[in-house]
């Protein structure tokens, strides 16, 4: 007697899309599920780039936060009705935070969006997410692609307010060094060694 396969049964979106309130009710969904434009978005899984850049990042944001920042990974991101991302890393200010069950911020908490690109990523990384972020109003925006070898490449951008989009501040290969939003000094060729 075989085995009969193993059927998948997928939600099927409500007519106007989901919302923010759908995401956090669904039951099931696979972890790090984002919304975009009420569609539901699933994650593949990460590549050693993906997270050795990620690691890199945060530990040297943490590094440098002042007290009045916190420093998150892998959190939602409540943009809007329709909208709920999650970016790689996020820097929040530290009054944000409610509980430890918390499980998403707001858009005004946030500032900084990290975006590490994977294959599967890369148009929403590059331009789907960055705009939505900068129409919230999220300050800062990071976007980290392989740059040569393992290395990443951090493409830095601000917050034009006029503009309400984001204008690059610098694309850095071997250290990254920044006054905002917080003196950030990380050695980028650290991941070399890891």
């Amino acid at each position: 007697m075989t085995a009969e396969p193993q059927r998948t049964t997928w939600p099927v979106p409500p007519p106007d899309g989901y919302t923010v309130d759908d995401l956090f009710n669904l039951p099931d969904l696979p972890p790090h599920t984002e919304l975009i434009d009420g569609s539901l978005v699933f994650v593949s899984p990460q590549r050693i780039f993906h997270t050795l850049a990620m690691y890199l990042l945060e530990s040297g944001l943490r590094r440098t936060a002042p007290d009045k920042f916190r420093v998150r990974r892998e959190m939602t991101v409540v943009l809007g009705p329709r909208n709920a991302p999650e970016p790689d890393l996020l820097v929040v200010r530290a009054e944000a935070e409610q509980s430890d069950e918390q499980t998403r911020y707001d858009a005004a908490d946030v500032v900084l969006a990290v975006e590490v690109v994977s294959p599967d990523s890369e148009d929403r990384g590059r331009d789907a997410k960055p705009r939505k972020y900068a129409a919230a109003g999220i300050p800062h925006f990071w976007l980290v692609e392989k740059g040569t070898g393992r290395r990443p490449a951090v493409h830095t951008y601000e917050l034009d307010p006029v503009t309400k989009s984001y204008a690059i501040t610098g694309i850095h290969h071997e250290r990254l060094k920044l006054t905002v939003p917080f003196t950030i000094d990380i050695d980028l060729t650290q991941i070399d060694h890891m």
